[in-house]
């Protein structure tokens, strides 16, 4: 075994949904960086597409494919997979990534957060893995697993403080959903796994974007993540040092999950 390629994704093909901003262009930032020959990118708005192609352009010509649609609905996931299709021969990882989120009083939450946010963070994920179960299959092997890697969170393994209640659902869905497709996948040498971020500065968490200071405070870590943080757990999953990782969910959120003991408890026993 040569342990100096044991993280590299060289020659790997990728498809990042959601890849334009946020946590999908920072793992977009690591497939690169970690090899990838190609990765192709997902969003609704083209502009913010062909931003994040140009940003790269430079460095990595020819390497970031943006592909502009909308995954929440059925047609949208049928135009996806058949355009990656008449490009590409095979798909080596991919990402699902893309997601929403909705909130509101438990009394009047709406019917449309429910729907909008399900569809897009389940039901999409679930259906585009589906129709690109033939690309995955063609460049999966014993010796090479293809790999897919859903982007659940935090709040799918414990409650947080907002009425999100669709979002946290959603996610909670995605780390089980995870198990059961890697319980048949792994029959067709696909591995799928799932991380579980934490505070990381997005679109979606406009409180570790606007304010990282205060959101540091409740995280064991003492900080917001980086890019760094979340691109090193998706490498390792879509490297060949993830290959016998299958059907698990990795948090990477800076031990709120794992290491976080409330303020209340510290303070009863003396400890701080």
């Amino acid at each position: 075994m040569d342990f100096t390629k044991l993280f590299s994704l060289e020659g790997k093909i990728a498809l990042i949904t959601g890849g334009s901003r946020g946590i999908g262009k920072m793992l977009l930032e690591g497939y690169l960086a970690a090899g990838c020959e190609r990765v192709y990118i997902t969003a609704r708005k083209k502009a913010q597409l062909d931003e994040t192609v140009a940003e790269f352009e430079a460095q990595y010509p020819g390497k970031v494919i943006g592909l502009a649609g909308d995954i929440s609905q059925m047609d949208g996931v049928k135009q996806l997979a058949e355009e990656l299709s008449a490009r590409e021969s095979r798909l080596d990882v991919l990402v699902n990534n893309a997601g929403a989120a909705w909130g509101g009083d438990f009394d009047e939450f709406p019917e449309v957060g429910w729907d909008k946010v399900m569809d897009l963070n389940v039901k999409s994920l679930f259906f585009l893995t589906q129709k690109l179960h033939p690309l995955l299959n063609a460049a999966a092997s014993f010796d090479r697993p293809a790999k897919v890697i859903n982007i659940a969170s935090i709040d799918g393994l414990r409650p947080n403080p907002w009425e999100t209640y669709s979002y946290q659902a959603s996610k909670a869905a995605v780390i089980h959903l995870t198990k059961r497709m890697a319980a048949r996948l792994i029959k067709d040498n696909i591995v799928v796994t799932c991380i579980a971020p934490g505070a990381y500065p997005s679109e979606m968490n406009k409180a570790a974007a606007k304010n990282p200071e205060g959101s540091a405070r409740g995280i064991p870590y003492k900080r917001v993540g980086v890019a760094e943080d979340i691109a090193g757990g998706a490498i390792y999953l879509a490297s060949r040092a993830g290959d016998y990782v299958v059907g698990t969910t990795i948090p990477i959120d800076g031990g709120i999950v794992n290491a976080w003991i409330p303020e209340t408890f510290q303070d009863a026993s003396g400890e701080h």
